[in-house]
Formats: structure tokens, sequence, C-alpha cells
């Protein structure tokens, strides 16, 4: 199984370490406040998990999960996630974050501005347009009826098939969206980026179950 380390265990974060936990993964929790607000999280899931500081996640992962607010990316331990798999749930929310004139000129992503300070990680856009609560409940074993397909989108073709393979294992397909520029099909506020909102609930779970064919549909 794989070791994935978890930079912010927000509710993104939290989810993925559960359902990582849960698919049998060794997990590594980190945040910005520090191993002893993650004991009583990685004691839940069990001695496959572990608290530890943001640089010992990114040094011990196989893969690396980084979801913090897109304002705190600076703090993302680039040195220590040298030649590292990173798969971004990151996403730019202007009421949090900021300004980000190059995102919003169109000329580059959330998760290209993690790549531009990683540029020896090759960075994975991934579970970064579907609500935590859906994450949690939509998951299904490969070929199952119902089972959901997640985009994803990189630069590098290895990277992306690691981060599609851990896919597989927590529940989900993978649909290859493209490179990491076209992770702009499924940012917030675009018909990709609220995929897998039921119109009925929106925000209730389990949540709208997408095939791959469909996910297609929505980002084009």
């Amino acid at each position: 199984m794989t070791t994935i380390g978890i930079i912010g265990c927000g509710k993104i974060g939290g989810t993925l370490a559960r359902l990582a936990a849960d698919a049998g993964h060794h997990t590594i929790l980190s945040n910005s406040r520090g191993p002893g607000s993650l004991r009583e999280l990685a004691a839940q899931l069990g001695d496959r998990a572990r608290a530890a500081t943001p640089e010992e996640a990114a040094r011990d992962g196989d893969l690396v999960v980084v979801s913090v607010p897109l304002k705190a990316y600076r703090q993302v331990p680039a040195a220590d996630l040298r030649g590292r798999v990173v798969i971004s749930t990151v996403n730019h929310n202007p009421g949090r974050d900021g300004a980000f004139p190059g995102i919003e000129a169109g000329e580059t992503t959330a998760a290209g501005v993690l790549q531009a300070h990683l540029p020896e990680s090759p960075v994975v856009q991934a579970f970064s347009n579907i609500f935590f609560k859906h994450l949690a409940t939509l998951g299904r074993p490969a070929g199952a009826p119902g089972r959901c397909a997640l985009p994803i989108a990189g630069d590098d073709a290895a990277a992306k098939a690691r981060v599609a393979a851990l896919l597989d294992t927590l529940g989900y397909d993978a649909y290859d969206a493209g490179a990491l520029g076209e992770s702009r099909r499924f940012a917030p506020g675009t018909p990709g980026g609220n995929a897998y909102l039921d119109p009925e609930g929106m925000f209730a779970a389990p949540g709208r179950p997408l095939s791959a064919a469909a996910l297609a549909e929505l980002l084009a």
C-alpha cells in the first residue's frame, strides 16, 4: 500500500485521510498548527496513521496531498517535496485568498501557482471540485453501478497515472482532463466545479454520481 502525506487536514484533507485509511494506506497527517492538533484524528484512523509536521509528511509520503488555502501556498515545503508527486486540491477563493491577478486574467490556475512554487515536483490537480461530504459518500468499488469519475489534470503522464491508481483504491474512476492548465475547466463556478451537487439537495449527501461520459460533457 501507498504512504500518503497530507499537508492540510481540513475538510477535504481530513476526508481523504479517512478514505485512505479505510483503503489500507498509511497516512501522515500535518497542518500549520502542529502534530498535537492531529493526534486525535490519527488515533481514530488507527495504526497506519500518524501526526507529523508538513516537512515530515512531504519527505515520507510516496504521494503528497496539498490541501491548504491558496494564500498559504508559500508555506508548502518545496525542498522537502523535491521529486514527490503532489496532489493539489487547492482552489482560488478571492474572498479568502485575496487577489491573484494571473488567475483572474486566465493566465494560470490555482494548481499552476502551486506548480510554480514546486518546480521539482509534478503537480496533479484532483479532488478540488467535490464537496467533502460527497467525497466521503460517493465512492464505489470498481465496476459497481453508479461509480463516479473525478477529473484530474497535470503535465506529467506518469504522475497522473499514479494519482489515477490512488483514486481507484478510494472508490473513484479518474477522468484525465488534460494538462495542468485544463484544471480551470473544473474550477469553482464552472459546471465542472459543481459536478456532484444534486439539484434537489445541493450540498446534501450523498451527492450526484457522475460517470466519465457525463463529466466530460460538463467539462466541455
